[in-house]
């Protein structure tokens, strides 16, 4: 991994969105932040982008793609602000606008960028009775990643999509070589991880 804050974060932050609870690590240099506004987290990796490149905004796939039929529809509406996906599936990372997009685990897996702003969508959730992180199917938009295979036998339960959305958000997680800025949709959850990842003040 060439992320700077080292093999400690990658696994740290595995480990925190398996439901563990591990020490954090000194993540030195390292600017993770988290963001409790979406425009403010925008602004940051726009001026991230302006002086380093390669900073761009990604996504759990939370939201429905409608603007890759309807190009003047909205996906992401969040504190007053609108979004679009990725306008196209190839070199999406270099194109033109994308600093102006959010892109998916689709679209970025495999890239390295120097700052990430990672929104965590309402797919997964904190459960305030159990504490622990839970999966949201109403609020999942992948659909060959919620896709039954009844003719093989296979039959997805919560608990198997809750992996591989979780392992989507490590994967996004750790794609910013620099630093990684973080909004959280749920707020139970973005209360969890305020206080279980070592966040530096956003100021």
């Amino acid at each position: 991994m060439r992320v700077a804050a080292g093999s400690d974060y990658v696994g740290f932050v595995r480990s925190v969105l398996r439901g563990e609870r591990p020490s954090p690590p000194d993540l030195g240099d390292y600017d993770l932040r988290l963001f409790a506004d979406i425009g403010e987290m925008h602004a940051a990796i726009r001026k991230m982008d302006r002086r380093f490149g390669l900073s761009r905004l990604v996504a759990g796939f939370a939201w429905e793609w409608k603007s890759k039929k309807d190009r003047d529809a909205v996906d992401i509406a969040l504190d007053g602000v609108e979004l679009q996906w990725n306008r196209t599936d190839k070199d999406w990372i270099t194109s033109t606008g994308a600093v102006d997009q959010v892109g998916s685990i689709h679209t970025v897996q495999g890239y390295d960028l120097n700052y990430a702003g990672v929104i965590i969508g309402p797919d997964i959730k904190l459960d305030q009775n159990s504490g622990e992180i839970v999966f949201s199917r109403a609020d999942y938009h992948d659909k060959k990643g919620k896709q039954n295979l009844p003719k093989l036998g296979v039959v997805l339960t919560d608990d198997d999509i809750l992996r591989y959305v979780t392992n989507v958000y490590s994967v996004l997680l750790t794609r910013g070589i620099r630093g990684t800025y973080v909004y959280v949709v749920d707020p139970l959850l973005r209360d969890h991880l305020a206080r279980t990842l070592p966040f530096r003040s956003d100021d």
